[in-house]
């Protein structure tokens, strides 16, 4: 449990009761009747969980006693500690989908979060790689497979590189060098269909991990994605992404495949379903060991979805692709082409 959880699991235990029963509530109604996911939950309750604890602080005992003033001393505290312009925005709509939750429950007389504002989130551009490096990134593990190595990287710790040496994290597979080579093979052959599905397709990292073998429609080159919000979608992938997932399913996956493997599309090297977790340090590790700036899986979401747009594809398809719930969500790419634009021309342009 991280320092974070730990923190808010203390405040939440030392909160009066009714406050504690209402974010119990407000949890599982989030879980089971918003359908958020496990970390959206998570974000939502520890920000409740510091405003219910900043109200108890200041004599609250029950949510029927909250009012306006403390939510705004409130956001003024997180102001003064440092919280950033995004973080105080996340915070306010916490607390706004809180209020009006607990005003429909009548646990509050009035909707007191209604009239809350925040600051604008100031929205960074994201990473984005260009086209060429992006090529770069998901050919690498088939130029490392190239170079033999000695051994495979337990527990999918980083990728594997030449010459590496294990990491420390677990033991390697049981068996001989013959043993030992199948499976770095085979996790070469998996990293190379996981990178060519992140930049292929675009989808989100845990959307990638949680696709299983039947979800591939090799025939239309579709992938079937549950999305956030239950939301399911089908997303194209080219040749490239195509040959990737053949040959890790012909010769990569039946190698770790395991008892405990199930239907998983990309398995760990114990066998089971590759955890997002590890997923990113193989992304972030190729990425390294080919020289490129950090990035990890949402840069090449961001890559992806911007050179489709550079390419000439609609704002509606991508916004489709990408899963996004609102257009909004997908606008920013235009806001990253034309950045990449402006870049161009001062660079290019005498007169810049």
């Amino acid at each position: 449990m991280s320092r974070s959880a730990r923190s808010t699991r203390a405040m939440h235990e030392a909160l009066p009761g009714a406050m504690r029963e209402a974010v119990d509530d407000f949890a599982a109604h989030l879980s089971t009747v918003r359908n958020h996911s496990a970390h959206t939950v998570r974000a939502y309750v520890g920000d409740l969980v510091s405003l219910l604890d900043h109200a108890s602080r200041m004599g609250c005992v029950e949510p029927a006693e909250l009012d306006l003033g403390m939510l705004r001393s409130w956001l003024a505290k997180q102001r003064t500690t440092g919280a950033a312009r995004t973080s105080l925005a996340r915070r306010a709509a916490s607390a706004r989908t809180f209020s009006a939750w607990a005003h429909r429950c009548r646990l509050l007389p009035t909707d007191v979060a209604a009239g809350l504002t925040s600051p604008r989130a100031h929205r960074e551009l994201p990473t984005v790689l260009r086209a060429d490096q992006a090529a770069a990134l998901v050919e690498a593990p088939g130029r490392i497979a190239a170079h033999p190595v000695t051994a495979a990287r337990p527990e999918d710790a980083a990728p594997p590189v030449p010459g590496a040496e294990g990491d420390g994290s677990g033991a390697a597979p049981a068996g001989g060098p013959s043993t030992v080579d199948a499976t770095a093979e085979a996790v070469l052959l998996r990293d190379r269909a996981l990178l060519e599905l992140l930049y292929g397709t675009g989808v989100r990292i845990s959307e990638a991990c949680g696709l299983d073998v039947a979800d591939v429609d090799h025939a239309r080159r579709v992938v079937r994605v549950l999305g956030k919000g239950g939301r399911e979608r089908a997303v194209p992938y080219g040749v490239p992404a195509q040959q990737a997932i053949d040959e890790w399913l012909r010769r990569g996956r039946p190698v770790l495949t395991a008892a405990h493997s199930r239907d998983a599309l990309l398995l760990g090297a114990r066998g089971g379903r590759l955890h997002p977790t590890a997923a990113r340090r193989v992304v972030t590790g190729y990425a390294e060991a080919v020289g490129l700036p950090r990035i990890g899986p949402h840069g090449l979401r961001h890559s992806a979805a911007t050179h489709l747009l550079e390419g000439g594809a609609d704002l509606r398809a991508v916004q489709e692709l990408l899963g996004h719930a609102s257009l909004a969500s997908t606008q920013i790419y235009t806001h990253v082409s034309v950045e990449r634009l402006r870049a161009a021309y001062r660079q290019a342009h005498p007169r810049a």
